[in-house]
């Protein structure tokens, strides 16, 4: 159910999608599904929830496993977030699109808005280890290339995430302290 959800949701919003499709596409019966998922928003924050949980575990993981320095990171999700873009991943934020659906007053809006700060959050995080300035206002400016990235894709612009990498790597420029030097990340403590 959730995955047969993820996918229809990502692809058409929550709009064009309803309860029958669902439970139909999803082959588990009305009972069953009612079950689990007492309303259709209970089953559109699970999916939120799991699209926080791939971001995390999938693009972050792969530009973590990519780069050797907090900044490097910054600018190779650029490249892992094109290899989901050239297969058409814009598809995949549903963050986006159940936001401009709902607006941000809704719950599910309020959803995304949080999960997205945490993308944010995981920036703002990177900018403070590489010892850039003003992490705050890196985050949000860094975050912005990140979702216009998904939009300009969408309009059918390949190289959207080459664009917005060259961008990050001149905001990184204009946040970097002098006198700082980035250093390798430490292995991870067992």
């Amino acid at each position: 159910m959730l995955n047969t959800a993820y996918d229809l949701f990502s692809r058409r919003g929550l709009r064009d999608v309803g309860v029958n499709e669902l439970i139909e596409s999803s082959g588990v019966a009305k009972s069953t599904f009612y079950r689990h998922f007492p309303s259709k928003d209970d089953l559109v924050l699970a999916v939120l929830a799991r699209r926080d949980q791939i971001w995390f575990a999938e693009v972050v993981a792969e530009a973590q496993s990519r780069s050797a320095t907090p900044e490097e990171e910054l600018l190779i999700i650029f490249d892992v977030f094109a290899d989901w873009l050239g297969d058409g991943g814009y598809e995949s934020n549903v963050f986006i699109k159940i936001l401009m659906e709902m607006g941000p007053d809704h719950p599910l809006g309020k959803a995304c808005v949080g999960y997205m700060a945490r993308v944010r959050g995981h920036a703002q995080t990177l900018a403070e280890e590489a010892g850039l300035e003003r992490s705050v206002d890196f985050a949000r400016a860094w975050h912005l290339l990140l979702k216009g990235t998904v939009v300009t894709a969408m309009e059918g612009d390949p190289q959207a995430a080459e664009l917005a990498q060259s961008m990050a790597r001149s905001l990184i420029e204009r946040h970097r302290h002098p006198t700082v030097v980035s250093l390798p990340r430490l292995p991870p403590q067992s």
